[in-house]
């Protein structure tokens, strides 16, 4: 029987019992508390738990379910998967324990031809909760399975509650027995894994208060409406009804097996112990189909790759996936490949995942091309850095953990399960103790430029007198009253010509940094005295603060002031800002929805913009959101800003600034209507027309996920033009073509060009081919290793180096021999050496002597005891970090 099959017969015999169906809520939670729809009662606990009324007083529903806990079990047993489908049938205040078993018996044993599942009733078990005689009695009373099959279990796995005060009770779970050929007789007490669990049936009939754990509470009473909540395993009876070894196998998830198995080349076996020799590639081909399906399924439900939450959730399945074709040996990309087979295994029941296929295989693809440009970045580092560790009988250091994550993008996880397969252990706590410090950093750093460092003491003092008054979106100038003076990190009495300080008034109308524009400068002046404002910012909510300079006079903590913004600076600050908005409005309207904002930037005639997306731009496509910018700029669109509570602004669907906390009042600001509406408290245009221009300067990524658009406006983008077509000018005279001639010259010249150092190439190769046969003559005997210590003097790079000693390798024989080579590229030292096998049984190890040639170069270096490599920064060394190699051979 087919899952589709499975899921619509559970749905058609609970409507056939009064039950009102319900469809699958989102694998995005709307559980704040929650990452994912973690079990089939989660969209329905402000009904079980009384919070809300419920619309119907019964319902069932089959729903999509995301764990990731147990993540590191995946393949390993026949019950562990991330992404499940959860079968359930709920009563609020309806039918209670007898409904519940007899539904659950009638329809599990109901023959196949009359609308059930066929099970054999003589194969299922039962547990109860040991204080629930109820419970067993009704077991025995409405169905066919005996005494000796009910067993009772205590409350760490037959009581339900929410580990908070409130609803629980009893629950009674049913058990399929597969055999003896999946373990020892004796019920669900003797082996699990033999008889497996397919449903769980939760009796809610207690108030319990003074939870401690899962198995200390308090029951202070019986509730007033008793609620049944069922959880039935889909991928579980699936398996069962198919004949199949485990949940990986059945009819949704086997396909990608094949299909990791046609392209690994690999023979799935359905293994399931360590002792089978082909356990650990089925459990790698079981990982990758699990995983496909779950990121299929979340991508589906509008979940994109990041470094935190469900995001990172994602990513990491992708990765692991990945992660496992590569240990069986598919090194290029797989999605591509993988992906579509689990849409079409999974579209009959969710039809989404064909519709949207586009943005999900997008998204997907874009994630594995990233992480394998990680990969082939960090792993080289990584495998040497566990060979030293090993060597020196030490675990993988934090340090290097924390470089590997830093500079090469590579996630901890991925360390971790690599140093595993290894036989390594990582220093995770130090690794930890690292990437704290630098988030202390950052956050200090942030600190420093919102409040200078200062002591935050007196900014609370100045707010205690009131929030400062931005008068910005209706004036530029205007009178106002110094609050208080700040210098060194001190309140001060007054402050004279050239004293830095921080200045705040009552009223302002310079715009402090925020929502990614950049802040107001200016002057303040009154009687006798003239102050610069170079910045403004909020240490503290509420506060705005002038970073300042006195130019003239002396300035009182309590002067009469009037403050005038610079109101070219901010106009051109406005048409950055509207022009911000107008490219996102622009990136929806060609990419989609899904490019969400993931940060912004502007100032004065610039714009930078983040968003979500997972591939480069096309040259085309930047050119279509330029033209669409600059058509709305040309079209003279009004700005609105309106202010309204923050939830009617969100029913108008405002798009939200990412990583913003707002009030309960916001300010929308909409160009052209609904055409772009968002919450913002920046300054803008009240035209579009009047940003002048909008010319994009590139597209580029800012993490794996993220791309960022840039771009001039007003004159700055006129000014930007007008600089090109100068390059332009000059290029066509110094090549003497026409401009439309221009790209054609270049990629001939440039063509030339590598033609010409292709030649050089090989020249050079065949010079160091002939130099190769003489140089085995010069291989000297060092304690019964030949070795040949060459300077090959100036070379193209590293690869000429490698070339050159694996030639002489090969030339050397099968008798122990090493080669040392070192050269310079780009004015710095390069050495490689290379042992043949007979020379590494002789204890040479070319990693331990590039480590110590190169440390003599200035540098450092690693690799495997048979080829490695190093450089430094004191070419002059060379002949003595050769001569370093063939002592050191000498004297092992």
């Amino acid at each position: 029987m087919k899952s589709q099959e499975i899921t619509k017969r559970w749905v058609d015999f609970f409507v056939s019992k009064g039950h009102t169906a319900v469809p699958s809520a989102s694998l995005v939670s709307s559980d704040p508390s929650l990452l994912f729809t973690v079990a089939g009662m989660v969209p329905f606990i402000p009904y079980l738990t009384a919070r809300e009324e419920p619309p119907y007083s019964r319902a069932t529903s089959v729903q999509k379910c995301i764990r990731t806990g147990d993540i590191e079990e995946v393949g390993k047993t026949a019950r562990h998967g991330t992404f499940f489908q959860m079968c359930g049938n709920f009563s609020f205040g309806d039918y209670f324990k007898e409904d519940a078993i007899k539904f659950a018996f009638e329809l599990l044993t109901k023959s196949v031809d009359d609308g059930g599942y066929g099970l054999p009733a003589e194969r299922l078990w039962v547990t109860v909760y040991e204080e629930d005689d109820e419970a067993k009695e009704l077991w025995l009373k409405n169905t066919a399975i005996p005494a000796e099959r009910i067993q009772k279990m205590g409350k760490s796995d037959n009581y339900w509650h929410t580990g908070q005060p409130g609803p629980a009770g009893p629950c009674s779970e049913i058990y399929y027995d597969r055999g003896p050929d999946y373990g020892v007789e004796g019920g669900p007490v003797a082996d699990e894994n033999r008889y497996i669990e397919i449903w769980n049936l939760v009796f809610m009939q207690y108030q319990i208060e003074n939870v401690r754990s899962k198995v200390d509470f308090d029951i202070v009473g019986e509730l007033p409406n008793k609620n049944i909540d069922t959880g039935l395993g889909m991928e579980r009876l699936a398996m069962i009804l198919q004949g199949v070894e485990n949940m990986y196998e059945t009819d949704q998830v086997r396909p990608v097996i094949d299909k990791a198995a046609e392209l690994s080349g690999k023979e799935y076996t359905s293994a399931e112990t360590d002792e089978d020799p082909h356990h650990t590639d089925d459990v790698r081909m079981r990982v990758v189909a699990d995983h496909i399906r779950s990121a299929l399924m979340l991508i589906a439900d509008g979940v994109a790759p990041s470094n935190e939450g469900r995001g990172y959730v994602l990513r990491r399945l992708i990765r692991r996936a990945v992660r496992a074709m590569r240990l069986l040996g598919v090194e290029s990309a797989c999605l591509p490949e993988l992906l579509p087979v689990s849409r079409d295994a999974m579209k009959g029941v969710y039809p989404v995942v064909e519709t949207d296929f586009a943005r999900i295989s997008r998204i997907a693809y874009a994630e594995e091309k990233a992480f394998l440009r990680t990969i082939a970045s960090g792993t080289a580092r990584l495998e040497d850095a566990v060979a030293e560790s090993k060597a020196a009988g030490v675990p993988l250091s934090g340090a290097e953990a924390f470089t590997l994550h830093d500079t090469y993008g590579f996630p901890i996880d991925l360390t971790l399960e690599m140093a595993e397969e290894a036989g390594l252990k990582v220093d995770e706590a130090g690794f930890r103790a690292l990437m704290l410090e630098q988030r202390q950093r950052a956050q200090a750093d942030a600190k420093g430029k919102k409040g200078g460092h200062a002591d935050l003491s007196a900014y609370q003092e100045m707010l205690g007198e009131g929030e400062t008054v931005f008068t910005g979106y209706e004036e530029l100038e205007g009178e106002s009253k110094v609050r208080g003076i700040v210098s060194g990190g001190q309140r001060v009495a007054h402050a004279s010509t050239g004293d830095e300080i921080e200045l705040v008034l009552n009223e302002t109308p310079f715009y402090a940094e925020a929502g990614g524009q950049a802040a107001d400068t200016g002057l303040i002046t009154g009687d006798g005295f003239v102050v610069e404002v170079l910045d403004v910012q909020r240490p503290v909510k509420g506060l705005s603060v002038h970073k300042a300079i006195v130019r003239e006079g002396e300035i009182a903590g309590d002067a009469v002031v009037r403050a005038a913004v610079d109101r070219e600076r901010r106009h051109a600050a406005e048409q950055a800002h509207t022009g911000t908005h107008i490219v996102h409005a622009a990136l929806h309207q060609i990419l989609g929805p899904e490019a969400t904002q993931r940060g912004s930037f502007n100032k004065a005639g610039y714009l930078r913009f983040d968003f979500a997306w997972g591939e480069g731009l096309s040259a085309a496509t930047r050119s279509e959101i330029e033209e669409v910018s600059n058509i709305a700029i040309r079209n003279n669109f009004r700005v609105d800003t309106k202010v309204m509570g923050l939830a009617e602004a969100k029913a108008l669907g405002a798009m939200a600034l990412f990583g913003e906390n707002y009030g309960s009042e916001v300010r929308v600001v909409e160009i052209d209507g609904a055409w772009s509406r968002e919450l913002c408290g920046g300054t803008h245009v009240s035209n579009t027309s009047l940003i002048g221009s909008l010319s994009l300067l590139g597209e580029q990524s800012v993490g794996s996920g993220n791309r960022r658009v840039e771009a001039f406006v007003g004159l700055d983008a006129f000014r930007h033009l007008a600089a090109e077509r100068a390059l332009v000018t000059e290029l066509t005279e110094l090549l003497k073509v026409p401009s439309a001639q221009l790209a054609d010259r270049i990629a001939s010249t440039l063509n030339k060009l590598k033609a010409t150092e292709k030649e050089l190439d090989r020249l050079r190769k065949e010079q160091l081919a002939a130099a190769a046969a003489n140089l085995v003559g010069s291989a000297r005997d060092a304690a019964g290793v030949r070795v040949v210590a060459h300077d090959a003097g100036q070379v193209g790079g590293a690869d000429d180096l490698r070339n050159l000693a694996l030639d002489l390798r090969n030339r050397l024989g099968s008798e122990a021999s090493t080669v040392a080579v070192a050269g310079v590229s780009n004015d710095r030292p390069i050495i490689l050496v290379a042992t043949n096998e007979a020379a590494r049984e002789a204890g040479v190890k070319a990693g331990a002597l590039v480590r110590l040639a190169a440390g003599i170069l200035g540098g450092g270096g690693g690799g495997k005891d048979d080829v490695a490599q190093g450089g430094g920064t004191d070419a002059a060394k060379v002949s003595d970090a050769l001569a370093a190699v063939f002592d050191a051979i000498a004297k092992r």
